[in-house]
C-alpha cells in the first residue's frame, strides 16, 4: 500500500470516528481530526464525559456506518452558506471566518449524513479498508488549536496501519515501550526527579543519576581532548542584543525565559544555545590564520520555554545542556573538521550498539525567504554537506525544511531496540553566523578574511540521550555506565567479614560496588540485584571462603562460576575500560 494511500484510509477514519460520535452523543461539536503518522484523531466537545470504555461502542458504530460510505462529495460554499451549514458550531465558524479572510474556497466534503470542512484527500470505498488494520486507542485532552488560553477539548486518537499485522506489530511496540518507559524506569532506578516547587520540565537528577551524566559527558570530553578540542565555559544569561544579531531573537523570542534585573533595564535572557557566546570568545582578540583552528566545547546549561503540554519527562525539558563545540576554521580547513566530528560520532555510536541514518537537513524550498544569509552560499553549502556524506558512505535522507535558519545540517538520527527514531547529532556549516557577527582573522597575505563556524554535537542533550538509554537498555546499563557495577552478597552473617574483604578490594580498585550484608534470605538479596538491573553480583558463601575465591552471576549471562579474586578485579577492569 503506497503511503499517500495510507494517509487517505486514515484521513477518512478521522470523518469516519465524528459521524459515530456524532450518531451515539448528538449534542457534541466536533472541531477537528486529522491523519496522523500512526492513524488518526479527532477533538470533539462533549457535554458529558467519554472515556475509553466506550471505545467498544463507538467502534461498533464506525463499522455499521461505513457499510453505507461509497465515497465523499465535494462541494465548495459560500461564506455565507458555510456559516448556516455549521450554525451552532463555534469552532468551524472560527475557522470558517480565517478562511474566508484568507480569501480562500470554503469546501466541504460528504459522505453518508456527515459533513465536514474539509480539502479533500479520501479512499474512494471504505469497504476497501483492509479488516482489523484500524482501532480506536486513547483519550487526551488537547486545547483548542493548541493553544493553552483556549478551551480543553477531548482528543480520540485511532490506529491505522496497512494491515492487521502492522497493526498487531505496532500494538506490541507500544506495549514494548510502556515496559521500558524511562519516567517509569528512571523512578524505579532512582535516577532522576521533578519536583512542583521547581517547575515542570525541570529535572532533578539524583546521585546515581548524576553519576551517568558525568560518565557520559567524560566519555565524550575524553574523545574530544584526544583531538585537541578546548572547553570553555559561557554564562547561562545574557543580553537581549546578542541574540538579536545572531538572529535567534527573531526566530526564538517567544519560546526564550526573559530575566529580569533589579538594577537594569536592559534585557536579557536565559541562553537557549550557546553558539551566540562562543562568537564573542572568538572575538575577544586579533585572530591570525595560524589560529586556526578553534575548537570550543561547552556543556553549560540552556534553557527554553516549552509549552506545558508538550513536556515530556526528560523527552522534552526546559533545562537541558549539549555536548557542544563550535569550530572556527578556514575554509580549506572545512573537510578535515567535519570529517573528524563524524568519525568521533561513529565512535560513539558504535559504542552503544546504535543502529542510525543520517539526515540532509535542508531549505524549505517554498520559504526560501525565511532562511538568513546569501542563497548562494546556501546552494553550495548544500551541495558541500551532501558531497561530505557521500564520501563518507553515509545511509541519509533529505529533509527539506528541518535546516537551521542558518545553516542546513547533517543530522543523525539513531533506532533504538524497539524500531523508534531519534535525532542525535548533528554537524553544520556555517557562513552566516561569522558574518553576522563581523568575525574576522589576518590570514597569510596580511588580509582580513572571514572565518568558518562549525557546529557539532554528537550526543546532543544529555537529558534525551540518557532517556533514550534508559529506554533502549530497558534500565540494564552495560557496566562502564551503571551506577552500581557489583553487589556483594554474603549468604549469612558469619560470611560477612570475607564479603567485606571483596567490597574493599574492589572500592579500590575503582568498581562501583555495594555491601548486602544484612541478615535476610538469600534469595530476596539476589531478587533485589536483579531489580536493581546491577550487571553483576558475587554470591559468599563456604566454599568461597574455604577457596578464597568468590561464585560471579551476570544480570547478562547467567552464572559465570567461581573465579579467584585476581580474575575478578581483571574481568570487571577490561570490560569498564573498552565499555563492552
Amino acid at each position: 500500500m503506497e503511503k499517500e494511500n495510507l494517509g487517505k484510509i486514515r484521513h477518512s477514519l478521522a470523518h469516519l470516528l465524528a459521524s459515530a460520535v456524532l450518531d451515539l452523543y448528538p449534542d457534541t461539536l466536533v472541531t477537528l481530526g486529522p491523519a496522523i503518522d500512526t492513524g488518526f484523531y479527532y477533538d470533539f466537545e462533549f457535554k458529558k464525559p467519554v472515556s475509553e470504555k466506550d471505545f467498544q461502542k463507538i467502534e461498533k458504530k464506525m463499522r455499521e456506518t461505513a457499510k453505507s460510505w461509497k465515497g465523499f462529495e465535494k462541494s465548495d460554499l459560500s461564506f455565507e452558506e458555510a456559516k448556516k451549514l455549521f450554525a451552532g458550531n463555534p469552532y468551524k465558524l472560527e475557522l470558517i471566518k480565517e478562511i474566508n479572510e484568507r480569501n480562500e474556497q470554503i469546501t466541504t466534503q460528504k459522505s453518508g449524513d456527515f459533513v465536514d470542512l474539509c480539502r479533500g484527500g479520501h479512499i474512494d470505498d471504505m469497504s476497501k479498508i483492509p479488516a482489523g488494520s484500524w482501532k480506536l486507542d486513547r483519550i487526551a485532552g488537547a486545547y483548542w488549536r493548541g493553544d493553552e488560553k483556549n478551551k480543553m477539548l477531548t482528543r480520540i486518537y485511532g490506529l491505522a496501519f496497512e494491515s492487521k499485522k502492522d497493526l498487531d506489530a505496532y500494538i506490541l511496540q507500544q506495549e514494548e515501550a510502556k515496559k521500558r518507559d524511562h519516567r517509569k524506569l528512571g523512578k524505579e532506578l532512582d535516577l532522576f526527579t521533578f519536583s512542583d516547587y521547581i517547575g515542570s520540565g525541570l529535572p532533578l537528577y539524583t546521585p546515581r543519576g548524576t553519576l551517568i551524566r558525568r560518565l557520559l559527558n567524560e566519555y565524550i570530553e575524553e574523545l574530544q581532548t584526544k583531538e585537541n578540542y578546548t572547553q570553555v565555559w559561557t554564562p547561562q544569561i545574557a543580553k537581549a542584543e546578542l541574540f538579536k544579531i545572531s538572529g535567534h531573537y527573531n526566530k526564538y523570542k517567544d519560546d526564550m525565559f526573559k530575566v529580569v534585573s533589579n538594577y537594569s533595564d536592559e534585557e536579557f535572557f536565559l541562553k537557549p544555545m550557546n553558539c551566540p557566546q562562543h562568537t564573542q570568545i572568538y572575538a575577544s582578540q586579533p585572530r591570525s590564520y595560524r589560529d586556526l583552528p578553534l575548537r570550543y566545547t561547552d556543556f553549560a546549561m540552556l534553557y527554553r520555554d516549552e509549552r506545558p503540554g508538550e513536556l515530556s519527562g526528560l523527552a522534552r525539558v526546559r533545562s537541558f545542556s549539549q555536548d557542544d563545540c563550535h569550530i572556527f576554521c578556514r575554509e580549506d580547513q572545512i573537510d578535515q573538521e567535519v570529517d573528524v566530528a563524524l568519525d568521533m560520532t561513529k565512535k560513539v555510536m558504535a559504542t552503544f550498539g546504535f543502529k542510525y541514518r543520517y539526515r540532509l537537513s535542508t531549505r524549505d524550498p517554498k520559504k526560501i525567504d525565511s532562511y538568513l544569509g546569501d542563497p548562494k552560499t546556501w546552494d553550495r553549502v548544500e551541495k558541500w554537506a551532501e558531497d561530505i556524506m557521500k564520501r563518507h558512505k553515509i545511509e541519509y535522507f533529505d529533509g527539506p525544511g528541518e535546516a537551521a535558519f542558518y545553516a542546513p545540517k547533517m543530522d543523525l538520527l539513531v533506532t533504538d531496540a524497539i524500531g523508534r527514531e531519534w535525532q542525535l547529532s548533528t554537524v553544520q556549516i556555517d557562513f552566516v553566523m561569522p558574518e553576522r557577527f563581523d568575525l574576522k582573522y589576518t590570514d597569510k597575505d596580511g588580509k582580513e578574511k572571514r572565518p568558518v563556524m562549525l557546529h557539532r554535537a554528537i550526543i546532543g542533550s544529555p537529558e534525551r540521550f540518557i532517556m533514550i538509554l534508559i529506554e533502549n537498555y530497558s534500565g540494564n546499563f552495560p557496566l562502564w555506565l551503571s551506577p552500581v557495577q557489583v553487589k556483594v552478597i554474603p549468604v549469612r552473617t558469619n560470611h560477612n567479614e570475607y564479603a567485606k574483604k571483596i567490597f574493599d578490594l574492589l572500592k579500590e580498585n575503582n568498581i562501583r560496588a555495594e555491601l548486602d550484608n544484612e541478615d535476610k534470605n538469600l534469595g530476596g538479596k539476589v531478587r533485589d540485584a536483579k531489580n536493581q538491573k546491577i550487571p553483576y553480583w558475587i554470591v559468599i558463601g563456604d566454599k568461597e571462603v574455604e577457596a578464597d575465591k568468590v561464585t560471579l552471576e551476570s544480570r547478562d549471562a547467567g552464572q559465570v562460576g567461581q573465579i579467584s579474586k585476581e580474575e575478578l578485579v581483571s574481568k570487571f577492569s577490561e570490560e569498564i575500560k573498552n565499555k563492552k
